[in-house]
């Protein structure tokens, strides 16, 4: 994984090691992603939202992509002296050198905060997965961590739900529930809602025999969270938001994009890094793990 790594030895130039990066990363990053929406294996239903979900995420990944691929071609010429090396190229060949992501990049990328051969790696996931849905149709456990814009894909479940029962989209929102089976034991989706995999708690850990919060363990800070159960359902407009069932609190975990755990409104209303509440629950009261900073992260600062 250490391929950003060129030491500067047996006369190689800076410029050398900038134009092997680049040259490498083209070599790694596809062009676009393509995607047919005619597939047989993706499902071809008026109420079905996923499909929308994917093409919007293949756009915006594309954007991405088309970025990416024609600032390091500009910059391999303007290395080779085949055309003028701008400001903004002599910015992204110093990124490149620091092992920092590009601004350029920047601007058409998901929040992370990564550097740049970790960023690499984590988009190659990423397109991934994307394509993976695109060729082969829905997986039975989507990673929450892959999308773009995940508050499009919570939408979309929402809706489904909707125009599945004939309800107000208004009307619904999400239960949660930490499974106990493995992804690889999930053999099928739910008949409501879908499961998602990526998560990691920060400040706190997952006891999977009382299925409740519990301590962080030693020397551990972050602990992936087993697959989440997204459940749609229909919620009384005078329903208590915190529930109590069985002697258990409930802890409303907020889940972030990035560790940054800040973010702006963006033109559509979200915000940048915030997500959704998840609700978890917990032996203890909501204030002790409010004390200790207790969130849920997509994407941590490393792969």
């Amino acid at each position: 994984k250490q391929w950003y790594q060129r030491r500067v030895r047996g006369g190689r130039s800076r410029d050398e090691v900038i134009g092997t990066l680049a040259q490498s990363i083209l070599q790694r990053i596809p062009a676009k992603l393509s995607f047919n929406s005619n597939n047989p294996r993706l499902v071809r239903d008026p109420k079905e939202s996923m499909n929308t979900v994917l093409s919007q995420e293949i756009i915006r990944y594309n954007r991405l992509l088309k970025e990416i691929n024609t600032t390091l071609q500009e910059l391999m010429k303007a290395l080779k002296g085949l055309m003028v090396m701008s400001l903004d190229l002599e910015n992204m060949a110093n990124s490149l050198y620091d092992n920092q992501v590009p601004t350029a990049w920047q601007r058409r990328s998901y929040p992370s905060l990564m550097n740049l051969n970790h960023w690499v790696i984590d988009l190659e996931n990423r397109l991934r997965f994307i394509q993976n849905w695109a060729e082969n149709g829905k997986p039975n456990v989507f990673w929450f961590s892959g999308f773009f814009f995940p508050q499009a894909f919570l939408t979309a479940q929402l809706q489904n739900y909707a125009r599945k029962y004939v309800v107000s989209v208004d009307t619904v929102s999400f239960e949660f529930k930490i499974m106990n089976e493995s992804e690889e034991q999930l053999t099928s989706p739910p008949s409501d809602g879908c499961y998602i995999k990526g998560l990691f708690l920060e400040g706190a850990s997952w006891d999977s025999k009382q299925n409740v919060l519990s301590e962080c363990l030693p020397r551990k800070l972050y602990t992936e969270l087993p697959v989440l159960w997204l459940i749609p359902v229909v919620k009384p407009a005078n329903e208590k938001e915190t529930k109590i069932t069985s002697g258990q609190n409930v802890y409303h975990c907020p889940v972030y994009k990035t560790l940054r755990r800040a973010g702006t409104l963006s033109t559509t209303g979200h915000s940048t890094n915030y997500v959704v509440t998840v609700e978890l629950p917990s032996i203890q009261t909501e204030s002790h793990w409010v004390k200790r900073s207790v969130d849920l992260i997509c994407r941590l600062n490393y792969v």
